[in-house]
């Protein structure tokens, strides 16, 4: 009996390190984004059409739903495609509501113009469509200073944003807000158009 206690206290130890290992990545540096009824931080950032989109005048215009995916940690995110993909399909739908709808891209700023431009390709490929319709808009956001402004920034190996999508009204106030601290969790489109119109 005795001679059994080292094999089980190894045990023990194995499955407590297991467990600690097993445990997300995203629990070493949770998100701290700025909460429902605080002001959207705004930056002004390049579109994969290359025009320069300032936030404050977007968010100054009207209700805008702004999508942060993970952008490029290293290879072309499965979740971001098929959130946005859900976004391009609803298009109309958010058009009529009057709600603009604004993606963001992250990633290191070297290659992220062409890593953005073979996801957008990719996505709407999947979806049979060559250009993203008119009110939703696809950002870069190079080293992270939208994601950081967000307080999103995810400091992790492989990593670069955590998910996230909010509502903002017109002038600016977060009405809606949600983080995943995993790669899904994402909100649906008709979720997000739903709290768009509350």
């Amino acid at each position: 009996m005795t001679l059994l206690r080292p094999a089980v206290f190894a045990v023990a130890g194995l499955f407590a390190a297991s467990q600690a290992y097993a445990q997300p990545v995203a629990e070493v540096a949770p998100p701290e984004p700025p909460a429902v009824g605080e002001s959207a931080p705004t930056v002004t950032l390049t579109s994969t059409a290359g025009e320069q989109v300032d936030l404050a005048e977007t968010f100054a215009g009207g209700k805008t739903v702004l999508v942060v995916l993970r952008g490029y940690p290293g290879y072309q995110c499965p979740a971001c495609s098929a959130q946005t993909a859900d976004l391009i399909r609803s298009a109309n739908d958010f058009a009529d509501a009057g709600v603009a709808v604004v993606v963001v891209y992250p990633g290191q700023q070297k290659g992220l113009e062409g890593h953005a431009e073979e996801f957008l390709t990719a996505t709407m490929a999947k979806i049979n469509e060559t250009e993203l319709p008119g009110g939703v808009t696809l950002l870069l956001d190079p080293d992270y200073e939208l994601v950081n402004a967000y307080g999103l920034r995810w400091m992790a190996p492989n990593e670069t944003a955590y998910p996230a999508t909010f509502v903002i009204a017109k002038g600016g106030e977060i009405t809606f807000a949600e983080v995943s601290n995993t790669h899904g969790g994402r909100v649906a489109a008709k979720k997000a158009l739903e709290a768009a119109k509350e």
